[in-house]
């Protein structure tokens, strides 16, 4: 009886301590930008709040990464070279893999424009990223649908 009580014991311990790291993989993001001061400034803000993250200078390219990687969430520009960020996003969004999109973009006028609804959220470009980080946490620790 007292072997098995600590089999047992230590069979949840390790199951439980297993349990932990597995939820603590860091959640990863993918930041869409042709702007490389906003990527390097994103991707170490990100970093600091325990995110991986994850880097694109165009839509071409972020359309790889999502065929590629399993992503929890992607911060995505509208004005880019090549293809903008409103096409880019409704090939993202007809793949299989769902994840929250943001939209962030240095023009508040496509906010209310109807091709930009498909997006969970848009954030206004700004010097203080506070706003961009509230709706990220928001965004990854809503309960899945």
């Amino acid at each position: 009886m007292y072997l098995l009580y600590h089999v047992t014991k230590g069979l949840s311990n390790k199951l439980t301590q297993s349990s932990f790291f597995m939820e603590q993989a860091p959640k990863k993001i993918l930041i869409v930008d042709d702007e490389e001061s906003i990527r390097i400034l994103y991707k170490q803000e990100l970093e600091e709040e325990g995110y991986e993250v994850l880097l694109a200078i165009n839509a071409y390219e972020a359309l790889e990464i999502v065929d590629k990687e399993s992503l929890d969430l992607m911060v995505l520009d509208i004005k880019m070279p090549g293809m903008d960020g409103i096409e880019a996003m409704q090939k993202i969004v007809g793949k299989k893999n769902k994840f929250p999109i943001i939209i962030n973009s240095a023009y508040p006028h496509f906010k209310d424009s109807f091709m930009t609804w498909v997006a969970e959220e848009y954030v206004v470009k700004s010097s203080n990223l506070q706003e961009l980080k509230d709706k990220i946490k928001q965004l990854l620790n809503k309960p899945p649908e």
